[in-house]
């Protein structure tokens, strides 16, 4: 007979965690929180830009590994259409997965707005993303990133107001899985 692991697989947790992470943000409850000064609205859109730039960086850290190593490209694509719905749940517009057709309308809507106060135009370019030759290596500098992310979103949380709160931390917490995750792929590629 033989033996099965005690441990859940990888497709168990991946589905798990986008189903938590959905479950997240369908749950809406009222905040009996007083009115914000006039400021605040502005502080949350920065807030929410910030994110969204936050989601591009881990985009564009997404595909430059699945370039550099082919091989995970297929194991990092559901991971990076997580986070490319994180960048549109905070506003952004993600570019297309490398290898997709976007279509006609992505091009236009890419063009329509690169102003620098929208979430899809940083205020500053991404600096080229270093992908380490050593495919674990790789993943662990992923995985890595998603963990910051997640932690700066945290601590966020409380400057945010209720609604943006509850989408941070829910993507926080779709990130930490990712860097889980992504370290569960280390003995795939040793």
């Amino acid at each position: 007979m033989p033996l099965v692991p005690s441990y859940p697989s990888r497709r168990t947790v991946l589905t798990a965690s986008l189903a938590g992470t959905a479950a997240l943000l369908a749950t809406g409850c009222s905040g009996g929180e007083p009115a914000r000064p006039a400021a605040a609205p502005t502080a949350e859109a920065r807030l929410r830009r910030a994110a969204a730039r936050e989601s591009a960086t881990l985009l564009d850290r997404y595909d430059a590994t699945s370039a550099a190593h082919p091989a995970l490209a297929a194991a990092l694509a559901p991971l990076r259409e997580a986070v490319a719905q994180h960048m549109r749940a905070f506003g952004g517009t993600p570019a297309p997965a490398p290898g997709t057709d976007a279509g006609p309308d992505a091009a236009e809507s890419s063009d329509a707005d690169d102003s620098p106060d929208t979430p899809e135009s940083p205020d500053k370019p991404n600096a080229p993303v270093r992908v380490p030759e050593d495919a674990g290596a790789a993943l662990r500098a992923l995985a890595d990133a998603e963990r910051a992310a997640a932690d700066r979103r945290t601590a966020a949380l409380l400057d945010a107001a209720p609604e943006t709160a509850r989408l941070l931390a829910s993507v926080a917490a779709a990130g930490a899985s990712h860097g889980y995750l992504l370290t569960e792929l280390l003995p795939e590629v040793a």
